[in-house]
């Protein structure tokens, strides 16, 4: 008998099918009413930029604290992996993969157009010319800096760390296994994924249609085709993503590893261009200026939401809340690539290189480029440039016209722009797929292919009918939501490192100084033993009580009065020696719970536990520092621990610097 052979996937239903629904029903809404969805969606960002803009200013303020914290805390030598895992990639290619991944087009088609904005804007025309050009160069640096690069670095830390610290899938859903713990494998898990794999193709459909425009203007300002239309716009599509795919069949390690690399040394190359043959004295001045600037006004600019000034308010939402909005839209896309090539990278080593190493090329980036055409238009161009802000499809190529052999370097942008394009598609396509896949290690190169062919058609079909601004509306929409995820990611990453610091920096038990192995079999019934309450109890009636009696007695033919006391609520046993200057000495035993782990009830090859809650005695002091399990001591061992913590007791209030701490005005003990 003939058998159809069956089609192999790796795609999951759960995710896959609600998210194609999704991103096809406002595709074809966007194409088919474009002006209509356009103005929906347009009222519905504005009515978030407005009223909601405090989320996004706190969210990024917050993400971007976090991280400097966690870079300079202790958790900053904590490993993306095993403790021995090393990383995969190289340095130079790490930071270029993560770069064009990051930022890509997004850098040549504002490079010069955000400053120029910024400089001709009518918000800062009340100044001065120099002032206005600071102005713009202040404002790319905010937008463009360690704010930006933090909301990426945030998914990227809490995806890379959950996947190879806890060995989780890279999903996003992961990052929320602290707080949902196994429910991220259901419904709740699915959720996250869908988000994220819609806001991904939404960012990248819209960024690679308004790329392809900027690849044409060029193409036409180097008379390559006669003019821009959509006939070109298709061939040109076609071309790059067909390219963008065989990049991506091949896999990270090759295809996206090679062009990053290739379109880094090709974008310092016009860095250098630009800076040898422009205004190289004022560019360099401008730039150590520009740093000034931008590291005194960082916190005011951080929290400043122009409330007290109205004329700046509508600027502030078209331009920085977009922006937040913009990257935190993007950020499940360039977090997961990082995520992706990251592992064997510390904390520390990951911050840092996300928000310093590409914020400082961007700083440097946009001053060379964009301080250049303000140089020029003030200069040379006679304010043609400044004319042309509106119209960043076609202002890097005039501003190219200033410069000597403009032909060569307007060449050289394209041919960086194209592979920009290229890299920015592979990447998604890769991220889309392992989104779509819940990070299955092998999948078939026709979803790979799929994406890519997805990508192209409802990118052509946006561009051709105008709906590429209602896409782009609708990403930044998702933005909001997203931006409370990514808080909640802090909440995760916090509550794993803690647990993380605690596993590896634990100190063996208290108890354990006291063995000589003598009573080791017994010892060892009792580690594999969860308690009741009855026995701890009665552990404290016989051993502890035996023990603190035994004391009393001793301590009284000393000369010093000791008391025993008992309570109830919970249950526990004390010795007292009680002072009238200094505070009195404490030591107590008392019956304290636990909730045992969902791993430990359900794992064959460990000790069996008839409930989750487990009791064992617990030492406590006068002082209110940290006791510890005392099951395992004998009456002996017991009494030797007290009187370890008697002889410290002493020590400390014969000193006389002590004083004023151990007055006895600080007698409270545990109730």
């Amino acid at each position: 008998m003939n058998k159809t052979p069956r089609v192999r996937t790796t795609l999951s239903k759960g995710i896959i099918f609600p998210s194609l629904i999704f991103i096809m029903g406002i595709s074809l809404l966007s194409a088919l009413f474009p002006k209509v969805t356009e103005n929906l969606l347009n009222t519905i960002k504005e009515f978030i930029f407005i009223n909601l803009n405090w989320i996004y200013v706190w969210a990024v303020t917050i993400i971007v604290l976090f991280l400097i914290y966690l870079m300079v805390s202790k958790y900053g030598n904590i490993r993306l992996g095993r403790n021995d895992s090393k990383p995969k990639y190289s340095f130079f290619s790490w930071i270029s993969m993560l770069f064009a991944a990051g930022m890509g087009i997004g850098l040549m088609y504002f490079g010069v157009s955000e400053p120029m904005q910024h400089y001709s804007n009518e918000v800062f025309a009340s100044g001065s010319v120099v002032d206005q050009a600071k102005n713009a160069q202040l404002y790319t640096f905010f937008h463009w800096g360690i704010h930006a690069w933090a909301i990426y670095g945030i998914v990227g830390l809490a995806l890379s760390y959950f996947a190879y610290r806890y060995r989780l899938p890279l999903s996003l859903r992961s990052c929320f296994y602290p707080l949902l713990k196994d429910k991220i494998k259901g419904k709740w898990g699915n959720t996250i994924d869908v988000f994220a794999l819609c806001s991904t193709f939404f960012g990248i459909t819209t960024t690679l249609g308004f790329g392809v425009v900027q690849i044409a203007s060029g193409l036409e300002t180097l008379n390559f085709i006669p003019e821009s239309n959509f006939m070109y716009y298709v061939i040109i599509v076609c071309i790059l993503v067909s390219l963008s795919i065989l990049s991506a069949v091949s896999g990270v390690d090759k295809g996206v590893r090679i062009l990053s690399n290739i379109n880094v040394i090709g974008v310092i190359t016009l860095l250098f261009f630009v800076l040898a043959l422009g205004p190289t004295v004022f560019l360099i001045g401008s730039f150590t200026e520009g740093i000034g600037s931008y590291i005194n006004d960082f916190f005011s600019l951080t929290f400043n939401t122009h409330i007290y000034e109205e004329n700046k308010l509508p600027w502030f939402y078209d331009w920085t809340i977009l922006y937040w909005a913009w990257w935190i839209s993007w950020s499940p896309y360039v977090g997961l690539f990082i995520a992706k090539i990251s592992q064997g990278r510390t904390i520390r080593e990951f911050i840092a290189a996300v928000l310093l190493l590409p914020t400082l090329f961007n700083f440097i980036w946009m001053t060379v480029l964009g301080n250049s055409a303000i140089w020029f238009d003030l200069h040379i161009a006679e304010g043609a440039l400044s004319q042309l802000a509106g119209n960043p499809d076609a202002l890097m190529f005039r501003f190219l016209e200033y410069l000597p052999f403009s032909k060569i370097i307007s060449f050289l942008t394209i041919l960086i722009i194209v592979i920009f394009f290229i890299t920015s598609a592979d990447s998604g396509m890769f991220v889309m797929n392992s989104i779509a896949t819940k990070n299955a290690r092998i999948s078939p190169k026709w979803q790979t292919i799929g994406w890519g062919i997805l990508l192209t058609t409802l990118a052509l079909v946006l561009l051709n009918a105008g709906g590429l601004v209602a896409l782009q509306s609708m990403t930044l929409i998702t933005a909001l939501p997203f931006s409370v995820i990514m808080l909640l990611f802090i909440v995760s990453l916090m509550k794993a490192l803690i647990i993380d610091k605690d596993y590896y920096e634990r100190d063996l038990s208290v108890t354990s100084t006291h063995w000589s192995g003598e009573y080791w079999k017994e010892r060892l019934k009792l580690i594999i033993s969860f308690n009741d309450k009855k026995s701890v109890s009665s552990f404290i009636n016989t051993t502890v009580k035996s023990a603190f009696t035994e004391l009393q007695q001793e301590f009284s033919e000393n000369g010093i009065e000791a008391k025993i006391n008992h309570y109830e609520k919970p249950y526990r046993v004390e010795i007292e020696i009680k002072h009238d200057m200094v505070n009195n000495f404490i030591y107590g035993v008392k019956n304290e719970s636990k909730t045992l782990s969902d791993y430990l009830l359900d794992e064959d090859n460990l000790p069996d536990a008839e409930e989750s809650q487990t009791y064992f005695p617990e030492s406590y002091f006068g002082d209110a520092r940290e006791g510890y399990d005392v099951r395992l001591f004998t009456k002996n061992e017991l009494i030797s621990d007290v009187l370890k913590h008697y002889e410290r007791f002493i020590e400390i209030i014969s000193e006389e610097r002590n004083e004023m701490f151990i007055s006895s005005n600080a007698n409270q003990r545990f109730k």
